[in-house]
């Protein structure tokens, strides 16, 4: 892969290319994309979608909205580190008016929207949606579709609607958020189709990241950037090297904000907190000036901020230190993965994973986002279904009038139909699924 042809600022839906030479300084190309998503509607519910505690009472837990916010920061200085020597290697670059800023902003923006695909109530949501086709009454609809339509469904993948979100046209616009083609590309952490699953231990065949629907639209973007075909038959590609950045961003905060989170919480003693950041933060602590602060929030606070800029430093050195196997398709694992704090964070991780993401309060919101998900679905795509076959009753009309008319296209595909119902209920936040999921129950109360 070469950096000019992924640097395109050609965006989605375009028929011609742009010059990054004859870009508006003020306004660059990539950082409208930033833009865009930040007006978007799909951008604007991730305000009240779970990002670690479903539903939470308190006013500082992370929200998958606030979350984005951070992993969008961390990812611009990220970008902007790599890129300030990326254009010391690459003269040609610079040449052709690329800045440093250039690779802040398309990893900001690839960083901010990298949740914009997940359901409501978190991870669980996405394994709800699958559940549902799988286990739950769902399961009818498998002898009718193809393989990959139905593992679309079983396997529902937050990266894939969050590009099926990017890309679909409506409303007679072509191009979705119209983003330009290196924002897209730096989205796609998972550049591949649903089937087959897991078939390598590279990193790239973790999940997958574009439904059977986003096909042509995958395809699109990974031709316009020249990003190397790993399976032409089975449409797997590498990464666009800036996704290793989004990444490690994304990893870089949920590693260190939601283990602050749980202290905060009172989920995991102060006391972890030195044990385990220490380790990030010895060469670079003021031992004086954390003991000198009153309150439990601010010392850890001062060593997030410490350890989110030891990562920072680690992924930049690895990421310039492997471009060319990043480059060539060769580099297996994300960036943390192989960095020298491996060990400390998998035990954050480990703690993180003991006393907050398994602990009472969350799986009994996730028990409950687990049973609104799957009755949504239900009486959507049973309505849906039902209209089209000619036999709705006045409850299906009644209850496809609440759906909004975007997601009610008459097709004969039935992979179509249903993908319109997921659409919806994964791009409803949290409390809008819980209201809905009264009216449908009978509750309006």
């Amino acid at each position: 892969m070469n950096w000019e042809q992924l640097l395109s600022l050609k965006r989605f839906g375009d028929t011609k290319k742009r010059e990054r030479i004859a870009q508006d300084e003020t306004r660059l190309g990539f950082d409208v994309d930033f833009d865009r998503i930040i007006f978007s509607k799909a951008f604007r519910s991730l305000q009240d979608k779970t990002q670690v505690i479903p539903l939470s009472e308190t006013d500082f837990v992370h929200t998958r909205l606030t979350h984005s916010l951070e992993v969008s920061v961390v990812g611009r200085t990220l970008g902007r580190k790599v890129g300030k020597v990326l254009l010391e290697r690459h003269t040609n670059l610079a040449a052709l008016g690329y800045t440093f800023n250039d690779f802040g902003a398309i990893v900001a923006a690839a960083s901010l929207m990298h949740d914009i695909g997940n359901p409501p109530f978190g991870h669980s949501g996405e394994k709800a949606i699958g559940e549902y086709f799988k286990t739950g009454k769902g399961i009818q609809f498998k002898k009718e579709l193809l393989s990959k339509e139905y593992q679309d469904l079983i396997d529902f993948e937050g990266n894939a609607n969050g590009f099926k979100i990017l890309t679909e046209s409506r409303e007679g616009i072509a191009g979705g958020l119209r983003l330009s083609y290196a924002t897209l590309g730096a989205f796609l952490k998972y550049p591949k189709e649903s089937l087959p699953k897991k078939p390598t231990l590279h990193v790239v065949d973790k999940k997958y990241g574009f439904f059977q629907s986003e096909k042509q639209a995958f395809l699109e973007v990974v031709n316009e950037l020249g990003m190397l075909p790993k399976s032409i038959e089975n449409n797997s590609y590498y990464r666009h090297p800036l996704a290793y950045l989004v990444e490690a961003a994304d990893d870089i905060c949920y590693t260190i904000i939601d283990f602050e989170d749980g202290i905060n919480l009172g989920l995991i003693e102060e006391e972890f907190a030195l044990e385990f950041l220490i380790k990030l933060v010895k060469d670079t602590i003021d031992i004086k000036k954390y003991h000198s602060l009153e309150h439990k929030t601010d010392r850890v606070s001062y060593l997030r901020a410490l350890a989110i800029g030891v990562l920072i430093n680690e992924a930049v050195t690895l990421f310039l230190d492997n471009e060319t196997a990043i480059l060539n398709g060769t580099f297996n694992k994300p960036l943390l993965d192989k960095c020298r704090f491996e060990a400390q964070i998998k035990d954050i991780i480990n703690i993180s994973i003991k006393n907050i993401y398994k602990s009472k309060e969350v799986i009994e919101k996730e028990v409950s986002g687990y049973r609104i998900i799957a009755d949504l679905l239900d009486v959507f795509v049973t309505a849906l279904n039902n209209q089209h076959q000619g036999k709705a009753s006045n409850f299906d009309t009644l209850v496809l009038h609440l759906l909004p008319e975007e997601y009610q296209v008459e097709t004969e595909n039935l992979y179509d139909r249903i993908m319109q119902i997921c659409s919806y209920v994964s791009r409803m936040s949290d409390s809008y699924a819980i209201r809905i999921h009264k009216k449908i129950s009978g509750n309006i109360i």
